[in-house]
């Protein structure tokens, strides 16, 4: 049983840092809630120990203070819905409302506070900021995983103010760093990583970490043809990172060293421009012609992929396989998010991490079918990178 588990929070109050930053349309209607939704179950089981709840997040990124586009009060009433109890709502995060509000709070109360990043400090990292939230509840609890990559005041540096038995981790974070460790260091072989994504030099240090780890490594998505193009192959007009052909090499060479196994996409959906409207038409994906661009993975290379994941026992995904957001170009994703789902079914363990392909794995149906989604875009890739997350180790 986890410490969050085994702590009973019945007439504490619980200052959780949750990662509500959800994206909202132009009425401020949220338009996906799952980092919303992630973090029920933490709040609900403080809620039945007879504890109450004080709120703290961030929403896009204010610059210039306090904006009506990034008030946390557009959060209230979905919030009241999911939970099903009235949500307070204090406009400031450390001023006399928040302070007063906070203090009167009975048990099974909720109060929500507005957007810390309204202050400069909170980005800084600000000590006596942090302080001031500090001051809000009895015991600090970090859900945001999200955030986790970030040395903010509310995420690394509040935890001091905290005796250890008084800081924790609550049920999204446990999951994510759970969840993460068990494919780095628990994982069953053969292992395949699924590398998607425009750019090479995002995915530099995930992959040099993983050829550690991996053995079958499936790069798809525009950073494909830089590796293509590092080979000698013809690639049009499509996505090249010019100064990062040496490196796709020597990922290419460390890779045939340590025995893992590259997978690139044998043949593209290749598009005359970027476009929903483009003409399509298909390309081995090394012979692409001028004036083309490969926008998909192809119909070879899905069924190539498909079976090397089928053969997998433990799976990380991250990155999309093309442009998913344009009809056109989805069917590589959704091919990919299938078999994830079908071996999952078969008894793998697969983690879908970055803000595209949980996006995908969601808009295709298949979030409920694999192992774990991760909320946690940077963080999740910061994790695999090998480095320490200043969010988990304040806490740790």
């Amino acid at each position: 049983m986890s410490k969050f588990q085994e702590t009973n929070f019945r007439g504490k109050k619980a200052l959780i840092r949750v990662d509500f930053n959800v994206p909202l349309d132009e009425n401020y209607n949220i338009t996906d809630d799952t980092r919303m939704r992630a973090t029920i179950p933490t709040i609900k089981k403080i809620l039945s120990d007879g504890g109450s709840v004080i709120l703290m997040s961030h929403l896009g990124r204010p610059k210039e203070g306090p904006t009506e586009k990034y008030s946390l009060k557009h959060l209230v009433k979905h919030l009241s819905e999911l939970l099903g109890t009235d949500v307070q709502f204090a406009n400031d995060c450390i001023g006399e409302e928040a302070v007063q509000k906070a203090a009167s709070l009975k048990e099974g109360q909720v109060l929500l506070l507005e957007n810390l990043r309204f202050y400069k400090q909170e980005e800084k990292g600000d000590k006596e900021f942090a302080e001031k939230l500090s001051k809000l509840g009895d015991v600090y609890v970090n859900d945001a995983f999200g955030t986790a990559h970030r040395a903010h005041a509310s995420t690394a540096v509040i935890a001091q103010f905290f005796s250890p038995e008084n800081r924790m981790f609550g049920l999204v974070m446990e999951g994510e760093v759970a969840s993460a460790e068990k494919v780095l260091h628990g994982s069953e072989k053969p292992f395949t990583a699924i590398i998607g994504g425009a750019k090479v030099s995002d995915k530099i240090l995930i992959i040099e970490n993983l050829l550690e780890r991996a053995t079958d490594i499936i790069i798809g998505g525009g950073m494909a043809y830089t590796f293509f193009k590092a080979m000698g192959g013809q690639v049009g007009n499509s996505l090249v990172e010019q100064d990062r052909l040496e490196t796709a090499k020597e990922l290419m060479s460390k890779a045939d060293a340590k025995g893992v196994c590259i997978h690139l996409p044998s043949d593209s959906v290749i598009a005359d421009k970027f476009a929903a409207d483009a003409d399509v038409s298909s390309s081995l994906s090394n012979t692409i012609p001028d004036g083309w661009m490969g926008l998909d993975i192809g119909s070879m290379a899905c069924d190539t992929f498909t079976k090397v994941i089928h053969n997998s026992k433990t799976i990380l995904w991250n990155g999309p396989m093309g442009v998913f957001e344009m009809d056109k170009f989805q069917h590589g994703t959704k091919a990919i998010a299938k078999a994830v789902a079908e071996a999952t079914e078969n008894g793998a363990f697969s983690l879908v991490g970055g803000g595209d392909s949980v996006a995908a794995v969601n808009q295709f149906g298949f979030a409920d079918r694999v192992s774990y989604v991760s909320t946690g875009g940077g963080a999740m890739l910061e994790y695999f990178e090998g480095k320490e997350l200043p969010g988990i180790a304040a806490v740790k």
